[in-house]
């Protein structure tokens, strides 16, 4: 048992593992703490969505529905790798399921029983991702994706010293499910405890800047990636800046960030100068520790 991370830690988590995470406004207070206890926390449950495209699928996980109001995990996973932070707390997504599944999971047993009792609420004791696939057997699951998903899980693990045992698929918790189809849970299981045998990623330094999120941006940073964004603007030709680029984010970086969403096609509220993912990816910020 596990007392959940926070929203920081779960962050400093994920890029410690090489991931590219993505803050969406709100979701570090976004929860179903509400409606009942979340934790202690014992594991992670993988999903697949029923869905294609990732901005709807982050807007529906954050969100819900009528019938089953957000968020509907913790992290959307796209079919490019990036993890969409959606949920910080209790989340609608693992549901009722077997007391004996979450017991093995707690005993980190290699071998879980079949799910036939649905007597225990799992969005007390797991998280949840989300990952972006039409559930059929059929769409793909690119690399980019199942290595995304595998060191989410690992992050997880990692920070609170479980095994690859307690990753289980949504189908291993509950016989009213069938997701995650297209792979089997022992082999990401593999690729889990792969990832846990070796030190995490971040020990190699990444390239490129990840992207923040367009929500740090709006809280005014002050970082050296700030810097390292607005000499990239410099270089490229997008300069609004009158002194030239610093850690403080002001309004020239966001006039300088808009000439570039402008370059790159984008019209209206899309260049309004706040970053978003993919025009910060074609930037290629060089990363700065």
């Amino acid at each position: 048992m596990a007392t959940p991370l926070s929203a920081d830690a779960l962050v400093s988590a994920l890029h410690k593992e090489g991931v590219t995470v993505v803050e969406h406004a709100g979701w570090r207070t976004n929860n179903r703490n509400h409606k009942g206890s979340w934790g202690p926390v014992n594991g992670v449950v993988i999903h697949h969505t029923v869905t294609s495209g990732t901005a709807a699928t982050v807007s529906l996980c954050f969100n819900g529905r009528s019938d089953l109001p957000g968020p509907l995990c913790h992290g959307v996973i796209a079919k490019d790798g990036t993890v969409h932070l959606v949920g910080n707390g209790r989340a609608n997504h693992a549901g009722s399921g077997d007391g004996d599944v979450l017991n093995a999971v707690v005993a980190e047993r290699t071998t879980l029983p079949s799910p036939n009792e649905n007597d225990t609420d799992g969005n007390v004791h797991f998280y949840g991702f989300e990952c972006v696939n039409l559930g059929d057997g059929k769409d793909p699951w690119p690399e980019a994706q199942l290595d995304a998903m595998a060191r989410a899980s690992a992050a997880l693990c990692r920070a609170h010293g479980w095994s690859a045992n307690s990753v289980i698929g949504h189908k291993e918790w509950t016989s009213a499910k069938i997701d995650p189809r297209g792979f089997t849970m022992a082999d990401f299981r593999a690729r889990v405890a792969t990832l846990l045998g070796k030190q995490p990623t971040s020990a190699t330094k990444p390239a490129y800047q990840p992207f923040p999120g367009t929500a740090w941006f709006k809280k005014n940073p002050k970082s050296p990636v700030v810097t390292a964004m607005g000499r990239r603007l410099v270089a490229v030709g997008c300069s609004a800046y009158s002194d030239g680029p610093g850690p403080q984010w002001t309004e020239a970086d966001r006039r300088s960030y808009a000439k570039w969403q402008r370059r790159r096609g984008y019209t209206g509220s899309a260049a309004d100068g706040w970053p978003g993912a993919t025009s910060w990816a074609a930037l290629k910020v060089p990363y700065s520790s």
